[in-house]
């Protein structure tokens, strides 16, 4: 579905990704597990559009879209969940998730998801008319991935799901994001809790200082004890 062939992406001077290839297989959830600052994020901003590689392919189902501008990418079938949420405060939910259907014109289809979206988050569907600002940060996460979903993505990119939630909400938003892909949608989950990750994706890369360094199945990578020291805690 997605393939990444030998991208460079530099923030001025600085070389973020480094000949970074990678796929994505339709239906799978495949994880993006690495250090803070190793390229996870600018990695995900590449693919949505956000940035543009100097060098190297981004290819939806077999069409370009690096460096084409983000609505674009939208309309392709990509949606971006990105770190730190970035719900629209003074905007109620209702209208944040409504903004994640901007770009499509059938009525009856939004009126679905949004059915839809309310059963994934029934936390939302009791907070419709409350002002986005005044949420939690576990109800803002779901909030800006009913946000994403609005927008009917065959593709999820999920960036730091969990960070900053209390323990028993990141299992709620490791749930959903399981039933999110059964229905069908492909996902790539960038997440600091990569024993969190690990157990729900199909396969893993990981990245260290803008380079992958190792690739498998999750069962694989969690195997390793090179990456159980380095990134689950293990010995």
């Amino acid at each position: 579905m997605l393939k990444i062939n030998d991208i460079n992406v530099y923030y001025g001077n600085i070389h973020a990704l480094k000949g970074v290839s990678l796929d994505i297989n339709p239906g799978e959830i495949v994880t993006l597990i690495g250090a803070n600052g190793a390229g996870k994020s600018t990695l995900l901003k590449t693919i949505s559009g956000l940035l543009k590689p100097k060098t190297g392919e981004i290819l939806l189902e077999d069409e370009h879209v690096a460096g084409k501008v983000p609505q674009l990418i939208v309309k392709r079938g990509i949606s971006h969940v990105p770190e730190g949420r970035r719900v629209f405060a003074n905007m109620s939910v209702e209208e944040n998730l409504e903004l994640g259907a901007y770009l499509r014109k059938d009525k009856k289809g939004i009126h679905e998801d949004f059915e839809k979206v309310y059963g994934l988050f029934p936390r939302l569907l009791e907070r419709r008319k409350q002002l986005s600002g005044t949420l939690s940060g576990g109800e803002q996460q779901m909030l800006a991935m009913g946000r994403a979903l609005m927008a009917r993505p065959r593709l999820l990119l999920l960036d730091e799901p969990s960070m900053g939630l209390a323990p028993l909400l990141v299992k709620t938003i490791f749930r959903i994001i399981e039933e999110i892909n059964q229905t069908g949608t492909t996902i790539l989950l960038v997440e600091q809790n990569a024993n969190m990750a690990l157990s729900i994706a199909n396969r893993a890369y990981v990245i260290e200082t803008g380079k992958i360094v190792a690739s498998g199945t999750s069962a694989e990578l969690g195997e390793s004890d090179q990456i159980r020291k380095a990134y689950l805690g293990g010995h």
